[in-house]
Protein backbone atom coordinates (compact mmCIF):
# COMPACT_ATOMS: atom_id res chain seq x y z
CA UNK A 1 0.00 0.00 0.00
CA UNK A 2 1.35 3.63 -0.42
CA UNK A 3 2.48 4.79 2.52
CA UNK A 4 1.41 8.09 1.82
CA UNK A 5 -1.87 7.87 0.94
CA UNK A 6 -4.19 7.52 4.25
CA UNK A 7 -6.77 4.07 4.30
CA UNK A 8 -9.82 6.11 3.97
CA UNK A 9 -8.31 8.17 1.48
CA UNK A 10 -7.06 5.41 -0.43
CA UNK A 11 -10.67 3.52 -0.61
CA UNK A 12 -12.21 6.95 -1.38
CA UNK A 13 -10.68 8.15 -4.88
CA UNK A 14 -9.92 4.25 -5.65
CA UNK A 15 -13.88 4.01 -6.52
CA UNK A 16 -14.52 7.46 -7.02
CA UNK A 17 -11.81 7.47 -9.42
CA UNK A 18 -13.34 3.82 -10.61
CA UNK A 19 -17.19 5.47 -10.88
CA UNK A 20 -15.74 8.25 -13.62
CA UNK A 21 -14.16 5.25 -15.54
CA UNK A 22 -17.84 3.09 -15.64
CA UNK A 23 -19.95 5.38 -16.17
CA UNK A 24 -19.63 6.69 -19.66
CA UNK A 25 -19.57 2.72 -20.67
CA UNK A 26 -22.98 2.15 -18.44
CA UNK A 27 -25.21 5.24 -18.47
CA UNK A 28 -27.15 3.51 -21.19
CA UNK A 29 -27.71 0.17 -19.50
CA UNK A 30 -28.04 1.65 -16.39
CA UNK A 31 -31.42 3.40 -17.78
CA UNK A 32 -32.57 0.38 -19.06
CA UNK A 33 -31.98 -1.80 -15.23
CA UNK A 34 -33.22 1.20 -13.74
CA UNK A 35 -36.51 -0.60 -12.64
CA UNK A 36 -34.26 -3.85 -11.68
CA UNK A 37 -32.67 -1.92 -9.32
CA UNK A 38 -35.05 -0.08 -7.76
CA UNK A 39 -36.62 -3.25 -6.51
CA UNK A 40 -33.40 -4.57 -5.12
CA UNK A 41 -32.00 -1.55 -3.48
CA UNK A 42 -31.88 -3.15 -0.47
CA UNK A 43 -29.40 -5.55 -1.72
CA UNK A 44 -27.03 -3.41 -3.50
CA UNK A 45 -26.82 -1.56 -0.96
CA UNK A 46 -26.20 -4.09 1.69
CA UNK A 47 -23.13 -5.36 -1.18
CA UNK A 48 -21.99 -1.98 -1.54
CA UNK A 49 -21.48 -1.18 2.50
CA UNK A 50 -20.04 -4.90 2.52
CA UNK A 51 -17.33 -4.96 -0.49
CA UNK A 52 -16.66 -1.05 -1.35
CA UNK A 53 -16.97 0.93 1.55
CA UNK A 54 -15.52 -1.80 4.30
CA UNK A 55 -13.38 -4.71 2.95
CA UNK A 56 -10.60 -2.88 0.98
CA UNK A 57 -10.71 0.12 3.76
CA UNK A 58 -10.21 -2.28 6.43
CA UNK A 59 -7.24 -4.28 4.23
CA UNK A 60 -5.36 -0.87 3.47
CA UNK A 61 -6.12 -0.33 7.63
CA UNK A 62 -4.58 -3.25 8.42
CA UNK A 63 -1.32 -3.31 6.57
CA UNK A 64 -0.30 -0.39 8.59
CA UNK A 65 0.11 -2.25 11.65
CA UNK A 66 1.07 -6.11 9.90
CA UNK A 67 3.05 -7.35 7.32
CA UNK A 68 2.17 -8.23 3.92
CA UNK A 69 2.60 -11.93 4.18
CA UNK A 70 0.66 -12.18 7.49
CA UNK A 71 -2.47 -10.75 5.53
CA UNK A 72 -1.77 -13.28 2.34
CA UNK A 73 -1.93 -15.89 4.87
CA UNK A 74 -5.07 -14.72 6.92
CA UNK A 75 -6.27 -13.52 3.91
CA UNK A 76 -6.15 -17.39 2.49
CA UNK A 77 -8.59 -18.48 4.62
CA UNK A 78 -11.01 -16.68 2.55
CA UNK A 79 -12.21 -19.62 0.37
CA UNK A 80 -12.71 -22.19 3.81
CA UNK A 81 -14.88 -19.29 4.88
CA UNK A 82 -16.83 -18.91 1.70
CA UNK A 83 -17.37 -22.80 1.79
CA UNK A 84 -18.71 -22.29 5.78
CA UNK A 85 -21.19 -19.78 4.75
CA UNK A 86 -22.40 -21.27 1.75
CA UNK A 87 -23.32 -24.51 3.72
CA UNK A 88 -24.85 -22.09 6.53
CA UNK A 89 -27.08 -19.97 4.49
CA UNK A 90 -27.72 -22.28 1.58
CA UNK A 91 -26.95 -25.37 2.51
CA UNK A 92 -24.53 -26.23 -0.30
CA UNK A 93 -22.15 -28.81 0.70
CA UNK A 94 -18.20 -29.31 -0.80
CA UNK A 95 -17.46 -32.62 -2.42
CA UNK A 96 -14.57 -34.40 -0.96
CA UNK A 97 -12.21 -33.43 -3.94
CA UNK A 98 -13.56 -29.64 -3.65
CA UNK A 99 -12.76 -30.34 0.12
CA UNK A 100 -9.30 -31.25 -1.03
CA UNK A 101 -8.57 -28.68 -3.03
CA UNK A 102 -9.31 -26.17 -0.92
CA UNK A 103 -6.68 -27.57 1.17
CA UNK A 104 -4.27 -28.17 -1.23
CA UNK A 105 -4.15 -24.94 -3.14
CA UNK A 106 -4.17 -23.47 0.52
CA UNK A 107 -1.18 -26.23 1.39
CA UNK A 108 0.43 -24.02 -1.78
CA UNK A 109 0.14 -20.93 -0.53
CA UNK A 110 1.69 -21.77 3.21
CA UNK A 111 4.82 -23.58 1.09
CA UNK A 112 5.24 -19.88 -0.98
CA UNK A 113 5.22 -18.09 2.23
CA UNK A 114 7.53 -20.08 4.29
CA UNK A 115 9.43 -20.18 1.43
CA UNK A 116 9.72 -24.30 2.08
CA UNK A 117 10.50 -23.52 5.58
CA UNK A 118 8.32 -24.98 8.93
CA UNK A 119 10.33 -22.76 10.98
CA UNK A 120 9.23 -19.57 9.23
CA UNK A 121 6.10 -20.49 9.52
CA UNK A 122 6.04 -21.31 13.19
CA UNK A 123 8.06 -17.70 14.06
CA UNK A 124 5.33 -15.61 12.28
CA UNK A 125 3.64 -13.35 15.15
CA UNK A 126 -0.05 -12.43 14.96
CA UNK A 127 -1.20 -9.24 15.89
CA UNK A 128 -4.41 -6.72 15.51
CA UNK A 129 -3.73 -5.92 11.87
CA UNK A 130 -4.03 -9.59 11.09
CA UNK A 131 -7.56 -9.93 12.94
CA UNK A 132 -8.72 -7.05 10.88
CA UNK A 133 -7.47 -8.82 7.87
CA UNK A 134 -9.10 -11.68 8.94
CA UNK A 135 -12.44 -9.62 9.49
CA UNK A 136 -12.13 -7.85 6.20
CA UNK A 137 -11.72 -11.86 5.04
CA UNK A 138 -15.14 -12.77 6.32
CA UNK A 139 -16.79 -9.79 4.52
CA UNK A 140 -15.43 -10.49 0.75
CA UNK A 141 -16.62 -14.01 1.71
CA UNK A 142 -20.20 -12.84 2.78
CA UNK A 143 -19.95 -10.82 -0.41
CA UNK A 144 -19.05 -13.48 -2.44
CA UNK A 145 -21.75 -16.07 -1.34
CA UNK A 146 -24.38 -13.37 -1.26
CA UNK A 147 -23.51 -13.00 -5.00
CA UNK A 148 -26.07 -15.87 -5.66
CA UNK A 149 -28.92 -13.07 -4.77
CA UNK A 150 -28.19 -11.25 -7.55
CA UNK A 151 -31.22 -10.86 -9.86
CA UNK A 152 -30.59 -12.44 -12.87
CA UNK A 153 -31.62 -10.02 -15.55
CA UNK A 154 -29.52 -6.99 -13.97
CA UNK A 155 -26.17 -6.61 -16.00
CA UNK A 156 -22.74 -6.55 -14.27
CA UNK A 157 -21.87 -3.09 -15.32
CA UNK A 158 -24.60 -1.84 -13.76
CA UNK A 159 -24.66 -4.06 -11.11
CA UNK A 160 -21.01 -2.63 -10.52
CA UNK A 161 -21.78 1.06 -10.78
CA UNK A 162 -24.87 0.84 -8.33
CA UNK A 163 -22.78 -0.77 -5.34
CA UNK A 164 -20.01 1.17 -6.51
CA UNK A 165 -22.18 4.68 -6.12
CA UNK A 166 -23.36 3.08 -2.75
CA UNK A 167 -19.91 2.65 -1.54
CA UNK A 168 -18.29 5.65 -2.17
CA UNK A 169 -21.34 7.60 -0.72
CA UNK A 170 -20.48 5.69 2.44
CA UNK A 171 -16.42 6.50 2.50
CA UNK A 172 -17.52 10.39 2.10
CA UNK A 173 -17.99 10.69 6.22
CA UNK A 174 -14.36 8.77 6.33
CA UNK A 175 -12.64 10.85 3.62
CA UNK A 176 -13.69 14.22 5.29
CA UNK A 177 -12.64 12.62 8.77
CA UNK A 178 -8.96 12.02 6.95
CA UNK A 179 -9.31 15.45 5.79
CA UNK A 180 -9.89 16.65 9.41
CA UNK A 181 -7.05 15.22 11.00
CA UNK A 182 -4.33 16.76 8.24
CA UNK A 183 -4.23 13.26 6.45
CA UNK A 184 -3.93 14.69 3.39
CA UNK A 185 -1.12 13.62 0.75
CA UNK A 186 0.80 15.59 -2.19
CA UNK A 187 -0.21 15.08 -6.02
CA UNK A 188 2.99 13.63 -7.05
CA UNK A 189 3.14 10.88 -10.14
CA UNK A 190 3.64 7.88 -8.00
CA UNK A 191 0.25 8.49 -5.94
CA UNK A 192 -1.65 9.08 -9.00
CA UNK A 193 -0.33 6.15 -10.68
CA UNK A 194 -1.19 4.19 -7.64
CA UNK A 195 -4.85 5.25 -7.26
CA UNK A 196 -5.08 4.81 -11.02
CA UNK A 197 -4.18 1.54 -10.63
CA UNK A 198 -6.28 0.05 -7.82
CA UNK A 199 -8.99 2.15 -9.65
CA UNK A 200 -8.86 0.25 -13.19
CA UNK A 201 -7.33 -2.85 -12.47
CA UNK A 202 -8.15 -4.15 -8.87
CA UNK A 203 -11.57 -1.75 -9.38
CA UNK A 204 -12.81 -2.18 -12.01
CA UNK A 205 -11.56 -4.89 -14.08
CA UNK A 206 -11.52 -7.07 -11.02
CA UNK A 207 -14.58 -6.85 -9.62
CA UNK A 208 -16.13 -7.46 -12.84
CA UNK A 209 -14.33 -10.15 -13.78
CA UNK A 210 -14.67 -12.13 -10.16
CA UNK A 211 -18.79 -10.74 -9.74
CA UNK A 212 -18.68 -12.92 -13.32
CA UNK A 213 -16.61 -15.87 -12.38
CA UNK A 214 -18.96 -16.25 -9.46
CA UNK A 215 -22.16 -16.29 -11.42
CA UNK A 216 -20.66 -18.73 -13.44
CA UNK A 217 -18.83 -21.56 -11.47
CA UNK A 218 -20.15 -20.64 -7.95
CA UNK A 219 -18.68 -18.95 -4.61
CA UNK A 220 -17.22 -22.13 -3.80
CA UNK A 221 -15.47 -22.78 -6.91
CA UNK A 222 -14.36 -19.50 -7.68
CA UNK A 223 -13.30 -19.51 -3.75
CA UNK A 224 -9.62 -21.11 -4.32
CA UNK A 225 -8.58 -18.75 -6.89
CA UNK A 226 -7.77 -16.15 -4.40
CA UNK A 227 -4.63 -18.56 -3.78
CA UNK A 228 -3.47 -17.31 -6.83
CA UNK A 229 -2.98 -13.92 -5.65
CA UNK A 230 0.15 -14.82 -3.31
CA UNK A 231 1.44 -17.10 -7.35
CA UNK A 232 1.34 -13.71 -9.31
CA UNK A 233 2.85 -11.65 -6.52
CA UNK A 234 5.94 -14.22 -6.97
CA UNK A 235 5.75 -14.02 -10.39
CA UNK A 236 5.56 -10.05 -10.42
CA UNK A 237 8.51 -10.07 -8.15
CA UNK A 238 11.08 -12.43 -10.51
CA UNK A 239 10.23 -10.22 -13.22
CA UNK A 240 10.13 -6.76 -11.97
CA UNK A 241 12.15 -6.79 -8.66
CA UNK A 242 14.51 -9.11 -9.88
CA UNK A 243 13.97 -12.03 -7.48
CA UNK A 244 15.74 -14.94 -7.42
CA UNK A 245 13.02 -17.88 -8.70
CA UNK A 246 13.46 -20.71 -6.01
CA UNK A 247 12.44 -24.19 -5.98
CA UNK A 248 9.70 -23.33 -3.15
CA UNK A 249 8.51 -20.63 -5.78
CA UNK A 250 7.76 -23.84 -8.17
CA UNK A 251 6.39 -26.28 -5.58
CA UNK A 252 3.96 -23.75 -4.37
CA UNK A 253 2.88 -22.82 -7.42
CA UNK A 254 2.23 -26.58 -8.74
CA UNK A 255 0.27 -27.34 -5.40
CA UNK A 256 -1.73 -24.42 -5.88
CA UNK A 257 -2.83 -24.82 -9.38
CA UNK A 258 -3.18 -28.39 -8.69
CA UNK A 259 -5.57 -27.63 -5.72
CA UNK A 260 -7.72 -25.14 -8.13
CA UNK A 261 -7.65 -27.74 -10.85
CA UNK A 262 -9.27 -30.73 -8.52
CA UNK A 263 -11.66 -28.06 -6.82
CA UNK A 264 -12.72 -26.78 -10.19
CA UNK A 265 -12.75 -28.73 -13.30
CA UNK A 266 -14.68 -31.65 -12.40
CA UNK A 267 -11.65 -33.49 -11.23
CA UNK A 268 -13.44 -36.01 -9.97
CA UNK A 269 -16.06 -37.43 -12.46
CA UNK A 270 -12.83 -37.23 -14.83
CA UNK A 271 -11.04 -39.55 -12.31
CA UNK A 272 -14.30 -41.62 -11.43
CA UNK A 273 -14.46 -42.38 -15.51
CA UNK A 274 -10.86 -43.10 -15.62
CA UNK A 275 -11.23 -45.63 -12.85
CA UNK A 276 -14.24 -47.49 -13.89
CA UNK A 277 -12.51 -47.79 -17.82
CA UNK A 278 -9.94 -49.22 -16.03
CA UNK A 279 -11.65 -51.65 -13.94
CA UNK A 280 -13.57 -52.60 -16.87
CA UNK A 281 -10.66 -53.27 -18.81
CA UNK A 282 -9.23 -55.77 -15.61
CA UNK A 283 -12.73 -57.21 -15.77
CA UNK A 284 -12.44 -57.95 -19.59
CA UNK A 285 -8.92 -59.30 -19.41
CA UNK A 286 -9.49 -61.78 -16.65
CA UNK A 287 -12.98 -63.01 -17.96
CA UNK A 288 -10.56 -63.73 -21.26
CA UNK A 289 -8.18 -65.56 -19.01
CA UNK A 290 -10.80 -67.85 -17.48
CA UNK A 291 -12.51 -69.20 -20.75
Amino acid sequence: MNAEIAPFSLSFWRWAMALLILLPFALKQLKQDRKIIQKNLKFIFFQGIVSITFFNTLIYIALQSTTAINATLVNSATPVMIAVISWAVYGERLTGFQSMGILLSFFGVLYLISKGNLDILLAMEFNRGDIIVLFAALLWAIYSVNLKKAPKELHQISYLVSINIVGVFALVPLFLYDISQGKTFPITVPNVMTIGYVALFASVLGFLLWNGAIKKLGANKAGPFIHLMPVFSTILAVLFLDEKLMHYHLSGTIFVFAGIFITSFKFSMLLRKNVKKYLHKSWKRQLQRQT
